[in-house]
């Protein structure tokens, strides 16, 4: 499949504008974006992109601040070349070492997550997923039932298995992540993930000891309701995908609201992830 990639140039202090862009062009079918130094990247598939479209959803930003972007197509054959010569094995750090099938395993680390490379994110090298990779570490999942929003990858998940959880359930609204969880997990030799392509609509009625959701602030505002929801009382509730100022603060009041007490939080430079306990 060939993508279109349509880089953004936005005067963006804090990463506000940038997550209301993403937020918009995710809705329209974007399904990849990259932070670049001066704005991100967006990968739509060109069958999916529609340049009428992309003009009304971008006009009423013009309104709001500066922003300019070109298009670019990326063919197929390229595509996961550049993702694969740009995959660089990581640790986090002396337990987790996170590699790609073509890297050389490292049997003296306590856990290893095995990644292809495709367009999903969650390959451990954003400061958000690795964070969270860090709390999970520090926490109890054996006989839990997990729930992981936005799942990428499905690194999170099957790290939460690997650490005995019960059963996790695994969600991603894009089709690829929700292909790239399940060839991950079972390249893990995990099989207690079930994977489901959808969003807030998609999760399961059931009650759920912990909940991994690294995406961005906008939309766990929007799903957050649901999550208290299905969160058991005395539950576990990790945020990520969002910035300490002011999204941290933003995030927190509104966690209040559904009963989730703020526990800790952690930064890598200006990313934040954070703990709450229904």
């Amino acid at each position: 499949m060939n993508y279109y990639e349509l880089s953004f140039a936005v005067e963006d202090e804090d990463g506000y504008r940038r997550d209301l862009l993403i937020n918009a062009l995710g809705d329209m079918g974007f399904d990849t974006f990259e932070e670049t130094e001066n704005g991100f990247n967006a990968y739509i598939p060109v069958d999916n992109f529609n340049e009428e479209q992309l003009i009304a959803i971008l006009n009423p930003f013009y309104d709001e601040f500066p922003l300019s972007y070109t298009v670019k197509l990326i063919e197929q054959q390229n595509w996961n070349e550049v993702w694969e010569s740009n995959f660089e094995p990581i640790s986090i750090g002396d337990e987790i070492y996170v590699r790609a099938t073509f890297h050389q395993p490292r049997p003296e680390f306590k856990y290893e997550i095995v990644i292809d490379p495709k367009m999903a994110f969650g390959t451990g090298h954003h400061q958000t997923t690795a964070m969270v990779l860090q709390f999970i570490l520090e926490n109890d999942f054996a006989g839990k039932n997990v729930l992981d929003m936005g799942c990428g990858t499905g690194i999170l998940a099957i790290m939460a298995a690997k650490l005995n959880a019960k059963h996790v359930t695994a969600i991603d609204y894009d089709p690829i992540c929700y292909e790239s969880t399940l060839e991950n997990a079972a390249l893990n030799a995990v099989n207690n993930i079930t994977a489901l392509c959808g969003s807030k609509e998609v999760i399961p009625d059931e009650q759920y000891d912990t909940i991994l959701a690294n995406i961005n602030r906008n939309i766990l505002l929007d799903q957050m309701e649901r999550y208290a929801e299905v969160l058991k009382p005395g539950g576990e509730i990790y945020f990520s995908g969002f910035y300490e100022t002011p999204d941290l603060e933003i995030i927190t009041k509104a966690a209040g609201q559904y009963g989730l007490k703020y526990i800790a939080h952690k930064k890598d430079k200006d990313w934040v992830a954070a703990k709450f306990i229904k």
